[in-house]
């Protein structure tokens, strides 16, 4: 069975991580979305809610699991017997950072692979920060985030229903 690690703080889930879970679900016959605990940055959601929503967001995808980690991603990877990590390039300035990572985790661990994958098109301007940024200024993301991650964004932030 190949399974492949899909790690990131999915701050929150948008439909281009989305679309990256249902073509990895496709390609391998496990894959963990991996949500990272990361003390360098403040996050709206916790890790609990965040792999609350993957899950609420991921139903149909009888081959795909969450799951909250720290540390070394490399080491997350073989604890879960991982082959693989699938990370998401949007834009060429994604690149530059996500090669960095992939060498280093190579260096720590040849084992692990990485593999990028490219969501479609139209959310290839996507981010969790932009998606946030919608939200606090009252507009509408419903085009960019699954009805769960809308109705979260939405009381977290104290409006009064989402747009």
């Amino acid at each position: 069975m190949k399974t492949v690690i899909y790690p990131g703080s999915f701050d929150p889930l948008t439909n281009g991580h989305l679309d990256v879970i249902q073509r990895a679900a496709r390609l391998f016959d496990k894959v963990v979305v991996a949500v990272a605990r990361n003390g360098g940055k403040q996050p709206l959601f916790s890790p609990v809610e965040r792999k609350t929503l993957i899950e609420h967001s991921t139903t149909e995808l009888t081959n795909v699991s969450s799951d909250i980690f720290e540390g070394l991603l490399v080491e997350y990877v073989e604890q879960q017997s991982g082959h693989a990590v699938i990370r998401g390039l949007r834009a060429l300035s994604d690149f530059e950072y996500e090669f960095q990572m992939a060498l280093m985790n190579r260096k720590l661990n040849e084992k692990v692979e990485t593999l990028f994958m490219m969501p479609r098109a139209s959310y290839s301007f996507l981010s969790s920060q932009l998606v946030k940024e919608i939200a606090t200024l009252g507009g509408d993301v419903s085009a960019f985030v699954t009805p769960e991650v809308r109705e979260a964004l939405a009381g977290k932030l104290g409006q009064a229903g989402a747009n």
